[in-house]
């Protein structure tokens, strides 16, 4: 029986290309969706659902899909906390929402799209001071890959498309994000945060993403 790992996925490139890289290699990818809205719009769970479907019918694997409500959590970020940190806030929230839902599904570890560099924010000392969030192991397939690398992957698998659509995945992202977040920085922006009621808030209003929000030319 396969391993389960909780595979956070948004509507970007890089997260449905993950799942297929890390379900090659024989593990059972259960996709946890980061609902942003109202930061974000609302096509944004239906391109994961149709992604999620794809690489399911390719790899010939049944994926469950769930949607966890992050919108209040980005809110208390954003009105506590240092906008630069944003991003690497945001993070260390998702994974302790994923590392509790990892429990209930009996998952093993935490897959995530992120690439060293791919974006400002992703650099080694902030993937550091985010995986500190996380008593799961992160896995990150796509660490060393090229955006024009992880962009033939997705157009060969058939998620590219649906990843480019127009819209946008958060509205609250900074111009200036840091990019050399120390933990203790990142612990000092924390302390005003509620973290334990706004985590178990997002566990408490999981659910599986609707198929009803498909079409039938999806």
């Amino acid at each position: 029986m396969a391993a389960k790992v909780v595979s956070l996925v948004s509507g970007g490139i890089d997260s449905p290309v993950a799942i297929y890289l890390i379900a090659k290699r024989g593990l059972e990818p259960v996709v946890l969706h980061m609902d942003n809205r109202p930061f974000s719009d609302e096509n944004t769970p239906r391109k994961v659902l149709i992604n999620v479907k794809r690489i399911s019918k390719l790899i010939n694997m049944d994926i469950e899909v769930y949607l966890a409500p992050h919108g209040e959590n980005l809110a208390a970020l954003a009105k506590s906390c240092a906008r630069p940190y944003l991003c690497v806030l945001c993070r260390r929230m998702m994974y302790r929402v994923a590392n509790g839902f990892a429990k209930h599904v009996g998952a093993k570890a935490i897959v995530t799209g992120e690439s060293l560099g791919q974006v400002a924010s992703q650099t080694l000392a902030n993937l550091a001071a985010e995986s500190q969030a996380s008593s799961l192991p992160i896995l990150r397939p796509l660490l060393c890959y090229d955006k024009t690398e992880i962009e033939s992957i997705a157009k060969k698998i058939g998620t590219y498309q649906t990843s480019i659509e127009p819209g946008f995945c958060c509205s609250i992202t900074p111009r200036r994000p840091v990019i050399s977040a120390t933990l203790e920085r990142v612990l000092e922006q924390e302390k005003p945060l509620p973290l334990d009621k706004l985590v178990k808030q997002s566990l408490k209003n999981i659910r599986p993403i609707e198929k009803t929000m498909l079409t039938k030319k999806d």
